[in-house]
């Protein structure tokens, strides 16, 4: 997998993802989305691909999670995505094989300040009500709530991911640069 691949996936995966958004109710509320994700299988590509989107970017983040080094890259040029840009890509170097590899999620910052599972699922069915409903006409959507976290963070960031077929958005309460700024915060400490 190379950097003009996944560029060429691109709209693609774009499309599929603002579809879903749109299924989810989730595009015209106020949301940001601060990153995009790909998937790897093989170190030796996701070395390439780090190596590719360091000239496309600065490595903010190197963090180890659930035993994996995961790469943050904040982009000189962000991606469109409808009416959002993002600036961040996400590099996780493999941990377990994927059934597709490229461009895997998006994830959505849902302002305030939810600290758990709970406040994030309340502050969501605030701005959302008829989320619910859209789950329950869709069982092929399904729902994973998490609490991620790198060694160091000291923000709270409870995540839930919706994941249709191959495509995942990901909706959390901090804005991955805060997360990664009370990563450094931490260290400094």
């Amino acid at each position: 997998m190379q950097y003009q691949e996944l560029k060429s996936q691109w709209p693609d995966f774009s499309e599929a993802v603002l579809n879903f958004a749109q299924q989810l109710g989730l595009t015209d509320l106020p949301l940001v989305c601060d990153h995009a994700a790909l998937r790897v299988n093989e170190a030796a590509a996701a070395q390439a691909l780090l190596a590719q989107w360091k000239e496309q970017g600065e490595v903010i983040s190197d963090s180890i999670i659930n035993g994996r080094p995961i790469y943050i890259i904040a982009l000189h040029d962000p991606l469109p995505l409808g009416d959002w840009q993002i600036d961040c890509v996400e590099l996780p170097f493999p941990g377990k094989p994927y059934p597709q590899q490229g461009w895997e999620h998006i994830e959505l910052v849902l302002p305030g300040n939810a600290t758990t599972i709970t406040e994030l699922e309340q502050a969501l069915d605030t701005i959302n009500p008829s989320i619910a409903a859209v789950l329950a006409a869709n069982p092929a959507i399904k729902v994973k709530r998490s609490s991620p976290q790198a060694a160091g963070e000291r923000l709270a960031n409870p995540t839930i991911a919706f994941k249709l077929d191959n495509i995942c958005i990901k909706v959390h309460g901090a804005d991955i640069k805060a997360v990664i700024a009370s990563e450094k915060e931490q260290k400094d400490f």
